[in-house]
């Protein structure tokens, strides 16, 4: 074996991080995501960076009716913003749309930093053990072809924190994950040259 590899796939992990895209809510086909592909991507999600071992995540999972809940709840904490649209029928057709969007998710996953209480260090590096795990859960959706995607809004924060959180917990938002229709899995976006974003030093 290679002693510069630990496995043959590395062409298919560089395909799999290229092509990784935020996929919303909207483009999902309503289609159920088997338990076991859950899991396997909520284990991978265990298996981030962690300083200290101090393993700083926490995660619910949501489906079922956790989907038209949230997005009731999502309608009413923007509703706000859209109050003072004159057209009754767009402002009903805004209401509307906030409410059915979750709703083809296969699953929404709280996403959770639970700060350790006993070791101490940065609290900036519990929150990038936790950003580390939310990207693998990322590429491993996006393994499956999945779409995913992590929702920080107010409306995703908040809900997440109605499952009662511990004094050392933050919520984190929600980790979106379903099959997306055909065309979102396009991608179109392009990363600058790592020519302007690396210095090298010998």
């Amino acid at each position: 074996m290679e002693k510069t590899k630990i496995c043959s796939d590395s062409e298919a992990i560089t395909r799999i991080i290229r092509f990784r895209k935020s996929i919303y809510a909207d483009s999902y086909t309503g289609e159920s995501l088997p338990d076991e592909v859950l899991k396997e991507i909520l284990i991978n999600a265990t298996w981030a960076p962690t300083h200290k071992m101090t393993e700083p995540w926490r995660f619910i999972v949501l489906s079922g009716s956790q989907l038209s809940k949230y997005g009731d709840f999502m309608a009413d904490y923007y509703k706000h913003l859209y109050e003072d649209i004159p057209d009754a029928q767009k402002k009903a057709a805004k209401y509307n749309y906030l409410k059915e969007y979750p709703l083809n998710a296969a699953c929404m996953i709280g996403v959770i930093l639970s700060k350790s209480r006993s070791v101490d260090i940065p609290e900036w590096e519990e929150l990038a053990a936790v950003s580390c795990a939310v990207q693998n859960m990322a590429i491993s959706a996006t393994s499956y072809n999945l779409g995913s995607y992590w929702a920080t809004g107010g409306s995703a924060v908040e809900y997440v924190r109605t499952f009662g959180l511990e004094d050392h917990e933050q919520s984190l938002g929600l980790f979106f994950i379903g099959y997306p229709d055909s065309p979102a899995l396009s991608v179109t976006k392009r990363r600058t040259s790592i020519d302007k974003k690396v210095s090298w030093f010998i």
